[in-house]
């Protein structure tokens, strides 16, 4: 028996779980790549170093948005595999124009792009930008056909190259300072675009072959509603989540921005992967569902997965977040430990919320969801701004993540009561997850509050993390 079929065998019979474990579990041992070089990362690059990518990323990833106007989200829903061909070559080309446009702009005025972030270092690789977008566009494009026709195992297999790629480059190229930590960012978020572009052509090469300029133009005007609304609300959500490196340079320091970025990396890929691989599943689902009267359930079973996986680990980081980090990365990063537990509400929130948002596409209801996206940058903007005017570093990341959770709980009561359920069905789950993770974590809170002995501590922190791999292990084989 192969090993393929071994897997096979043991994995749930549910077709959506499958999904999610596959997706997850690529993007997991990836994931698990990237942080285990983490800690070597933080000793080969300073802070400022890393406040220096963590502006290029924020400023990639704002583009990437709109690099082709959402047309990429089309493709998952589109009526048949026809017409989201056309939508494929229409979303290539959106991209391919908008990277000209960025290359010229990059040309153009560079000097005042890193005058405007205060970083003058940064001018000398904002030529990778445009490059950069690019890049990640094709692979968002053909990503999404993936979704479309399950290609789950592709889609696991480019998560991992992504993360070695990224690690090769950032680790070898380490004597070559900042500029080694971007090309390794580069890397890794375009890796995997040939394999998967491989899968569409290959496969569906014919469809491809008969693409004509009309059909695209006409796909381009049957989803309009896209660049229309969902490209804004889009770009809306991630000036929410990239804005706040920019304005930690600005309005602190690139040390700043760079502890934040650490925190919030450590912090949000574990988690955010497995609910991006359950939010793509959810996605091929999603409109099936809605065809069928059954949305609703779909929303609440999504959610209170969703819960489960969440609580355990942001009730850790609450406990032993500081020490966390001084254990892992150093006492130097003690700081983005306080900032980790600062944010603990946020990232549970966001991390509930993110997957099952796209029902907003599925129900082509983008407009609410660019409203939606507007109230959360302004609370996040007033937030920091707030902090950094009362000149106190900590307390403008504790404002920002409160007023963050509060934003994103807000948009989970409208998503869910969208989906056709009550505000209700988000309590049930909270409240009883709550419950069942202070249980899976009360060695650890016992432990740490009755001694600092590190080997106690350390025993504690292994009997938690089992119990709540326990906790995950029944709770994806059911």
């Amino acid at each position: 028996m192969s090993v393929v079929q071994v897997v096979n065998r043991w994995l749930p019979r549910s077709s959506f779980v499958r999904g999610v474990i596959v997706l997850g579990g690529g993007a997991t041992a990836g994931q698990l790549i990237l942080m285990a070089a983490a800690p070597l990362l933080t000793r080969l690059y300073s802070a400022e170093e890393f406040g220096i990518v963590a502006v290029f990323a924020s400023m990639l990833s704002i583009l990437s948005v709109v690099s082709s106007l959402r047309y990429e989200l089309a493709i998952p829903i589109a009526k048949d595999d026809e017409e989201a061909a056309h939508g494929v070559i229409l979303a290539l080309l959106v991209a391919l124009a908008m990277s000209l446009l960025t290359l010229l702009g990059v040309i153009g005025f560079r000097g005042q792009i890193a005058a405007a972030v205060k970083i003058p270092a940064i001018a000398d690789y904002l030529w990778l930008l445009p490059l950069g977008l690019l890049l990640l566009s094709i692979y968002q494009v053909f990503y999404y056909w993936a979704i479309r026709i399950k290609g789950f195992s592709a889609i696991a297999r480019t998560k991992l190259t992504q993360s070695v790629s990224s690690v090769v480059v950032q680790v070898g190229g380490a004597s070559l300072g900042a500029v080694a930590l971007i090309l390794g960012q580069v890397t890794g978020q375009a890796a995997g675009m040939s394999s998967l572009g491989a899968l569409a052509l290959r496969d569906r090469w014919h469809l491809f072959r008969g693409v004509r300029l009309r059909q695209v133009l006409w796909v381009a005007q049957r989803y309009r509603q896209f660049p229309y609304f969902s490209t804004w609300g889009g770009l809306l959500n991630t000036i929410g989540m990239q804005l706040p490196p920019l304005l930690f340079a600005v309005l602190f320091s690139p040390a700043a921005a760079g502890i934040y970025a650490l925190a919030h990396r450590v912090l949000s890929l574990p988690m955010s992967l497995v609910g991006q691989a359950i939010g793509n599943v959810f996605l091929s689902r999603a409109a099936e569902a809605q065809r069928e009267g059954n949305l609703a359930l779909l929303v609440a079973k999504v959610h209170e997965k969703l819960a489960q996986i969440a609580m355990p680990p942001v009730l850790v980081l609450a406990v032993v977040g500081p020490d966390l980090f001084v254990w892992v990365f150093g006492s130097e990063w003690r700081e983005a430990g306080v900032f980790a537990r600062l944010m603990v509400p946020m990232l549970y929130f966001q991390f509930i919320l993110s997957p099952i948002s796209s029902i907003f596409n599925v129900l082509e209801k983008q407009g609410q969801g660019m409203v939606l996206q507007g109230v959360m940058v302004l609370t996040r903007c007033v937030s920091l701004l707030v902090g950094a005017w009362l000149g106190d570093l900590r307390l403008a990341v504790m404002l920002f993540a409160l007023g963050s959770a509060a934003s994103y709980l807000a948009f989970l009561v409208w998503v869910v009561r969208l989906s056709g359920n009550a505000w209700s069905v988000i309590i049930k789950p909270t409240t009883k997850t709550f419950a069942v993770g202070l249980l899976l974590i009360s060695p650890l809170v016992i432990t740490t509050s009755l001694t600092s002995d590190i080997l106690l501590c350390i025993g504690a922190m292994t009997l938690t993390i089992f119990l709540i791999a326990l906790q995950y292990f029944v709770l994806f084989i059911r």
